[in-house]
């Protein structure tokens, strides 16, 4: 009889004790209010920087693109003993000013300054068009990039690349020089005033 009354309030103390916990375990109102209003607010903050560090990517993918179409333009041009043109090609094989197309390098067999697919020429690489809204500008109208079989630009085909993400600030642009010798480097922001610049300090600019 005592066994069996012990028994019985050893039950109901692991009932007791599961209640607790069970009890333990609850989330209030105004803990999940609580909760949810730090998940807000930690998110309001660490929105704009996600978005910030997408765009450098995108731009700094976009750079890099860049750089391997004028390494594969001057390639191609030493190696084949060409003239090769690196441009954004209009449906009747003349170049453009709209960098933010598709951007193709091509040799210019004959030495016209447009791609003529009768005469043989060829599209040895492209680029693909930039985001939407984005820009890319070239030095002052700039329609194409022409290497010579030296490694040298040919004529007046020098400038600056300016790329710069749309509805974010200058500090987010980046560029690319390209001088005479066909050698080209990055900008970078040289005073320090988060805008980067070519070596002669000009900041970049898109308009």
């Amino acid at each position: 009889m005592l066994r069996l009354a012990r028994t019985k309030k050893l039950s109901q103390n692991h009932l007791n004790k599961g209640s607790l916990i069970k009890a333990n375990f609850g989330v209030t109102l105004l803990e999940l209010i609580t909760s949810v209003s730090i998940a807000s607010i930690l998110t309001t903050v660490a929105l704009p920087s996600l978005n910030e560090f997408l765009v450098k990517l995108r731009v700094n993918n976009e750079i890099s693109m860049l750089q391997r179409s004028l390494l594969t333009t001057r390639n191609y041009a030493i190696n084949t003993d060409n003239n090769v043109i690196m441009c954004p090609l209009t449906n009747s094989g003349d170049c453009s000013t709209d960098w933010q197309a598709e951007i193709s390098v091509f040799i210019d067999l004959n030495n016209n300054k447009r791609f003529d697919k009768s005469d043989n020429e060829r599209i040895v690489a492209t680029k693909e068009a930039i985001t939407l809204g984005d820009k890319l500008v070239y030095g002052k109208g700039r329609t194409k990039v022409i290497y010579k079989p030296t490694g040298h630009l040919s004529g007046l085909s020098n400038g600056t690349f300016r790329y710069c993400p749309k509805d974010f600030p200058t500090t987010l642009s980046r560029g690319i020089v390209v001088a005479r010798s066909g050698r080209f480097y990055s900008t970078s922001d040289i005073n320090n005033d988060m805008i980067d610049e070519t070596r002669n300090n000009k900041a970049l600019s898109c308009e």
